[in-house]
């Protein structure tokens, strides 16, 4: 397991650091450690290294990438180790040549960093002035916040609340990995039963950039729309609600309400052969739902509905660079009632209000997910 740990400081990288070193029984090192070991060699590097920590200089991002990349290729690292303190830069981040696993994003505000280091029970170092401590705070933001972005679009990044215990951060991490804390044991967790994350929403809710968002974090999306799309398409009709609704209405004729779940059944059912997780994008009907409960009654259906305001879901839709005519009420009326789509939102396991930011809309939906994926 190779896992780095990345926040500014305060945010108990060290901690954290040093007790997942001692539960997963892998190393945990800083770049600073790691600068300070070469130091002491006798080589090349080493003097240059130590000539340069002595002067008070950073060492630049190409010397620090080539530093980190073979430091961490020795032997005692091929199992696994915990970082901290690299990739800062993006530079860094497309450099870093050894398979990271997962990027822990300890997260905390700037003003909770500055109380925590000011009250720390040991004595402060030359850089934790406050003028100083503002300065990396600064940095951080202004360099490392886009490597998060970078390993959030891998699917790689988890955030966790850094403002809890230490204990709640420790056990949030573990669950991040795989892992659990039981009776001072570290044992791995696996989801067990196979589970349909089923996304319903009216339209211009935000169902696709939900599972977009789902999609970066490693899972397969099935677009249940997608069918009635292609087929417009491929016939190059124009995508307007009279033939949106033609096509879904000809689809329902002849298959009945089930007919999108009908269509991608055997899709479905073969990936859930290797998948754990399967993300439903826009299922609709009631009797969707019904008809996948009883075909994988051994698969666990969860209906997560968006909401959004009526006119934020109409002024979304008319900004997309297609489809942007295909809103009003007449098209809400016949999703909730033409598509039977009002019980599957009424029945939803989980709502989510997307009024506002993308990232707080990401926010609701890792809540979601981490609720759904542990429980």
């Amino acid at each position: 397991m190779k896992i780095v740990l990345i926040g500014i400081q305060g945010s108990g990288k060290s901690t954290q650091g040093n007790l997942l070193s001692k539960q997963l029984n892998i190393p945990y090192l800083s770049t600073g450690h790691i600068f300070r070991e070469i130091a002491k060699e006798k080589t090349q590097l080493g003097r240059y290294v130590k000539e340069t920590i002595n002067s008070g200089i950073l060492i630049p991002d190409d010397k620090t990438i080539k530093i980190v990349n073979e430091y961490l290729s020795r032997n005692e690292y091929k199992k696994g180790y915990i970082l901290d303190g690299f990739p800062r830069t993006m530079e860094q981040a497309h450099a870093f040549r050894n398979h990271v696993d997962k990027v822990i994003y300890l997260q905390i505000t700037d003003k909770e960093a500055l109380w925590r280091i000011a009250h720390r029970d040991d004595i402060a170092r030359a850089d934790e002035t406050l003028p100083a401590l503002k300065k990396r705070i600064e940095l951080f933001h202004k360099f490392t916040k886009p490597v998060l972005d970078y390993y959030r679009t891998k699917g790689k990044l988890e955030d966790i609340d850094a403002t809890q215990s230490i204990k709640e951060v420790n056990e949030s991490i573990l669950k991040t990995i795989g892992k659990q804390l039981v009776k001072n044991q570290i044992i791995s967790w696996e989801l067990k039963q196979k589970t349909i994350i089923a996304i319903v929403g009216l339209p211009g809710s935000g169902k696709t950039v939900a599972a977009d968002f789902f999609q970066k974090k490693g899972l397969v999306v099935i677009s249940f729309g997608k069918a009635i799309n292609d087929y417009i398409d491929q016939k190059k009709l124009e995508h307007s609600e009279k033939n949106h609704k033609q096509v879904r209405e000809g689809l329902r004729l002849k298959y009945g309400k089930e007919a999108l779940a009908i269509l991608n059944e055997k899709k479905i059912s073969q990936l859930l052969k290797k998948e754990k997780i399967l993300i439903i994008d826009g299922m609709r009907s009631w009797e969707e739902y019904e008809y996948l409960m009883n075909r994988f009654p051994r698969v666990r259906i969860v209906i997560v509905a968006l909401f959004a305001d009526k006119l934020t879901r109409y002024y979304r839709i008319s900004h997309r660079k297609d489809r942007a005519r295909l809103f009003g009420a007449q098209r809400d009326l016949d999703e909730l009632f033409g598509t039977n789509m009002g019980p599957t939102i009424a029945y939803a396991d989980h709502l989510v209000k997307n009024n506002f930011s993308i990232e707080d809309f990401f926010d609701k939906l890792e809540i979601i997910y981490r609720t759904i994926y542990f429980s």
